[in-house]
């Protein structure tokens, strides 16, 4: 994979102005897609419950499938730009395909004729489900959705960063603010969808709250668009899923060759190409088994006078690519239960509050907007992160991130088992009124603000800040040139992951504890129980986690080369080494 700009052209002060204007669109095109998105995902099971008739089970099954769903396909996005398009041509036809979802839900919505006859004032016995027809729109429409969401989760980081020499010093820096405002478009665009748009579809009808949406995804697509002439492009050299197979195809095919002690007898090219910016990744010492993969059998292939093909020989680099993303695979499982623990304060605590007092100065907060306060604080948090923490502790560290990436994810997975154990005290506490109250019984909201919640949702969304973030930011500048939008797209499959087990931990926690969670009533369950069970499983996973981040070996980028033609002068065809 290259970038479309000539790399030796010194940034002037025009290229670092179109270099924000460029970041601006992307921020832009996030803030409304997931204006979009969050809305949906907070309020489905009300529309599936109240408008499609299906059981609350169905209901819950459905939303975690779809949001599961959306994540995973963003390794397909990722594969896409990285291998056929560029990564801004697939922002806008992922865009595009979640538009045309957004546009479908909206006629469902709009005639009655789409729906199934509403179950209220009718008994149960009478009331029917959506039938195959009506399903198969709307699960046409949410899985467009689906589809859409993904690519654009894929391709849209991995613009935005593509604009920052991450081998620049003073870019390297502006690439790790990048992300942090990236997260903050994200955040913006969370928060008018749970506030605004959640309050429409509530109050005026779900087909004006899916027509907004398919506005946003619109609008989204246009501003996109409209950075075009700005943009650094990606340009895709080939399948790199293709290429980590051909180095275990090769390795396995080369078993029983002795490894070379020495990184200069392994195969490596070096394109003269003029014009070409090729990154060339040094030799390192794990998964050693890989290096048979770049070991040319000139025996072999000189008495049967045939060139090696790719999936007999690979480059050091191939090779060192492969090694990398095994590397990355232990990280990115270490924070598979933050998203599990995610997915269950998202259910849990919107039931807790239809529980309680969700009167505020008078104004009664519809439930499905609880999780606008972890938004509004990350909200509070980036700019303070950004603009405190981070200069500060560059000033300590030397780093231009402030601290590392892994640290970064350390300390968010720390604050998600804090946030656990926080729940399981205000559940407790909440239990207590209750009992109190002589309301265990009682469909009346208790005599306790549903604020207290915010201060589980306050933390984890500071947990979320940092792991996010760090994640996200982590995979891109570790992945290699090939493979950034594939490593982007593979943080947001540890969301998938922590979805999908979500359901499974649920039913697990049931059967083994003889229903801590069965009951219809919060008043009887043992949510506090379990949402301790959570936070020591939290604790074990950070222990496993910091034995990954101090065997993980960070990319070498001081020793990466980047391979470049100068044209007619002296330098033409030289090794650059790149130092940061």
């Amino acid at each position: 994979m290259e970038i479309s700009r000539d790399a030796k052209i010194e940034p002037s002060p025009e290229r670092k102005l179109s270099r924000h204007r460029a970041s601006f669109f992307v921020y832009a095109m996030e803030g409304l897609e997931n204006m979009a998105f969050v809305c949906v995902v907070v309020s489905l099971v009300t529309y599936f419950s109240g408008y499609m008739n299906f059981s609350l089970t169905k209901s819950a099954t459905t939303l975690t499938n779809f949001v599961g769903t959306s994540f995973l396909l963003a390794l397909f996005g990722g594969f896409i730009c990285d291998t056929y398009w560029s990564r801004f041509k697939t922002c806008v036809v992922f865009g595009c395909v979640e538009f045309l979802g957004y546009a479908l839900l909206t006629v469902q919505a709009h005639f009655h004729q789409l729906r199934p006859v509403p179950c209220k004032g009718v008994s149960s016995d009478q009331c029917e489900a959506a039938d195959g027809g009506q399903s198969a729109i709307l699960f046409t429409g949410l899985y467009l959705v689906a589809l859409g969401t993904s690519g654009i989760k894929a391709a849209l980081p991995s613009l935005g960063a593509d604009q920052f020499d991450e081998n620049d010093p003073e870019e390297a820096a502006q690439l790790s603010s990048f992300f942090n405002w990236f997260l903050l478009s994200l955040t913006i665009g969370g928060i008018v969808g749970v506030t605004i748009i959640v309050w429409i579809s509530a109050n005026h009808g779900w087909d004006l709250g899916f027509g907004v949406c398919a506005v946003a995804v619109f609008f989204a697509i246009i501003s996109v668009s409209m950075g075009k002439s700005f943009y650094r492009n990606n340009v895709p050299k080939g399948s790199p899923l293709s290429r980590v197979a051909q180095v275990f195809v090769a390795a396995i095919r080369n078993r029983d060759l002795p490894i070379p002690e020495r990184a200069e007898e392994l195969h490596e090219i070096h394109d003269k190409e003029a014009g070409v910016k090729q990154e060339i990744l040094p030799r390192t010492g794990q998964f050693r088994f890989l290096d048979r993969a770049a070991i040319a059998n000139t025996t072999t292939y000189a008495s049967a006078a045939i060139n090696p093909g790719p999936w007999r020989l690979c480059t050091v680099t191939q090779v060192e690519e492969t090694k990398i993303l095994l590397r990355m695979l232990p990280i990115i499982l270490s924070t598979v239960f933050l998203n599990t623990c995610l997915a269950q304060l998202q259910t849990f605590s919107v039931q807790q509050s239809t529980t309680m007092d969700t009167r505020v100065f008078g104004f009664k907060v519809p439930a499905p907007s609880l999780p606008v306060i972890p938004l509004l604080f990350i909200f509070v948090m980036i700019p303070i992160y950004e603009r405190f923490f981070v200069p500060l502790a560059r000033k300590i560290t030397g780093i231009p991130t402030g601290i590392r990436h892994l640290q970064r994810i350390g300390v968010g997975l720390v604050l998600s088992a804090i946030s656990m154990a926080v729940s399981g005290v205000v559940e407790t506490w909440r239990k207590s009124v209750a009992i109190e109250h002589n309301m265990v019984d009682s469909t009346e909201p208790l005599p306790m603000s549903f604020l207290w919640l915010g201060f589980q949702f306050a933390i984890f969304g500071a947990a979320d800040m940092f792991t996010l973030v760090g994640l996200l930011e982590f995979l891109y500048a570790e992945s290699s040139a090939g493979m950034k939008s594939l490593g982007t797209a593979i943080s947001w499959c540890s969301v998938a992951f922590g979805y999908f087990l979500s359901s499974v931990v649920v039913q697990l926690v049931n059967k083994v504890t003889g229903g801590w969670l069965a009951s219809n009533n919060l008043n009887r369950d043992k949510l506090n129980y379990f949402y301790w069970l959570l936070a020591g499983i939290s604790a074990l996973n950070f222990g496993v986690y910091l034995t990954c981040a101090s065997w993980y070996r960070y990319k070498n980028k001081g020793a990466t080369k980047q391979t470049e033609s100068g044209g007619e002068d002296d330098d033409k065809g030289k090794d650059q080494m790149v130092e940061i």
